[in-house]
C-alpha cells in the first residue's frame, strides 16, 4: 500500500515534467529563431560589405588583370606577389608606413593623455576649451590636408613666415617639398587633427577613475606623479589599449591625408602602401597587383591583431586576475 503510494506521488511530478518539456524545448527553439532574426540584418550586411569585397580581392590577386592589356588574363598564382617584392619602391613604402604609423599613434597619445590630464583639473573655462580642442577631429581631412599645405608654403605661408621672425629659420623652408621633412611634416599635421579623439576618451576614462583612491594614496605620502603612474594609468589601461589598436589601423590604412598634402613625394619620400596601392590601380590600371598589395596590407594588419590580442590583451587580463 505504501510502496502504491510512494509510486503515485512520484509520478505525478514525473507527469507534469513530462508535459512540460516539449513547451520548453518550443519555447527555446523560439528564442533561437528569435535571435537569429536579429542577428540576419549584422550578418547579412558582413557579408555583402565586408566578406564579399574581402574574397573578391583575395581572388583578384591571385589573376592576371591589367585593364591596359586586356589580352593577358587567367590564373597568375602569386606571380603578382612576386610583382610586388620585386619593386623597387615596396621596401621603402612599407617604412614609410611603419614611421608614418608609429610616430602617428604615439605622438596622438601622448598629446591626447596630456590634454585630458589638463581638462580633468578644475580650471575656470573648462567647458570652453572641450568644446573648442575637438574642433580639429571634426575638420574633413581633405579641408584639414589643403589648409596646412597653404599655411606650410614657402612663398605666403603663415607659418614660415612666424618661424623666419621668430627667429627660428634664416629663410622660409619647405617643408612638404624637402625629402627630409615631408614625411614627419604630414605625420605632424595628422597628429594635430586626431589628438581629440584619445582625449574625449581618455577624459572619460579619467572621469570613472574613484577620487577616494586618489585622497587615499595623497593621505599614504604618494605625490602626484606617483598617484598618477599607480592609480590613474592602470585605470586607462583597457581604453588605451582600445585606442592604440583602433588607431593603428586606421593610421596604416590612411590614403587622404597624404595624398592631399604630398600625393607620395617627393621622389616617393612620403611613399606609404595605400598610396602605392592607388597608384597600382588607378595609375598603371594593374588591379591584380593593386589586389595582391591590398591583401598582403591586410595580412599585416592581421598579424598587428593576433600579436595584440595575445600579447597584449590576454597577459592584460591575466594581470587583472
Amino acid at each position: 500500500m505504501r510502496r502504491a503510494a510512494l509510486d503515485a506521488a512520484v509520478g505525478v511530478p514525473a507527469r507534469d515534467a513530462a508535459r512540460t518539456a516539449p513547451k520548453i524545448r518550443s519555447r527555446a527553439a523560439q528564442m533561437r529563431r528569435t535571435a537569429w532574426f536579429f542577428v540576419a540584418p549584422a550578418a547579412l550586411f558582413f557579408l555583402i560589405l565586408i566578406a564579399f569585397p574581402l574574397l573578391s580581392v583575395l581572388w583578384r590577386s591571385l589573376q592576371f588583370a591589367s585593364l591596359t592589356n586586356p589580352t593577358v588574363a587567367g590564373f597568375a598564382g602569386l606571380e603578382n606577389y612576386r610583382t610586388i617584392l620585386d619593386d623597387d619602391q615596396f621596401w621603402p613604402a612599407l617604412r614609410n608606413t611603419s614611421i608614418w604609423t608609429g610616430v602617428s599613434v604615439a605622438g596622438e597619445y601622448a598629446l591626447g593623455l596630456l590634454s585630458a590630464v589638463a581638462l580633468a583639473q578644475p580650471i575656470r573655462g573648462r567647458a570652453i576649451f572641450r568644446g573648442v580642442i575637438i574642433i580639429p577631429w571634426v575638420i574633413p581631412i581633405v579641408v584639414a590636408g589643403l589648409d596646412w599645405t597653404w599655411m606650410l608654403t614657402p612663398d605666403y605661408g603663415v607659418i614660415n613666415l612666424w618661424l623666419v621672425k621668430l627667429g627660428v629659420l634664416d629663410k622660409p623652408h619647405f617643408w612638404l617639398g624637402d625629402m627630409g621633412t615631408a614625411l614627419f611634416t604630414v605625420t605632424f599635421v595628422n597628429i594635430w587633427r586626431s589628438f581629440p579623439f584619445y582625449t574625449i576618451s581618455l577624459l572619460a576614462a579619467l572621469q570613472a577613475v574613484p577620487p577616494e583612491l586618489h585622497e587615499a594614496a595623497a593621505i599614504d605620502g604618494a605625490g602626484p606623479i606617483r598617484r598618477f603612474f599607480a592609480i590613474t594609468m592602470p585605470h586607462l589601461k583597457t581604453v588605451s589599449f582600445t585606442l592604440i589598436f583602433i588607431h593603428v589601423i586606421w593610421t596604416a590604412i590612411n590614403f587622404d591625408f597624404i595624398w592631399v598634402m604630398t600625393e607620395g613625394g617627393p621622389l616617393n619620400a612620403s611613399l606609404t602602401l595605400p598610396i602605392m596601392i592607388y597608384r597600382y590601380a588607378m595609375q598603371d590600371y594593374d588591379i591584380g597587383a593593386a589586389c595582391a598589395l591590398a591583401s598582403m596590407s591586410m595580412g599585416f594588419m592581421a598579424t598587428a591583431f593576433f600579436v595584440y590580442y595575445y600579447g597584449v590583451m590576454r597577459r592584460s587580463k591575466g594581470g587583472a586576475r
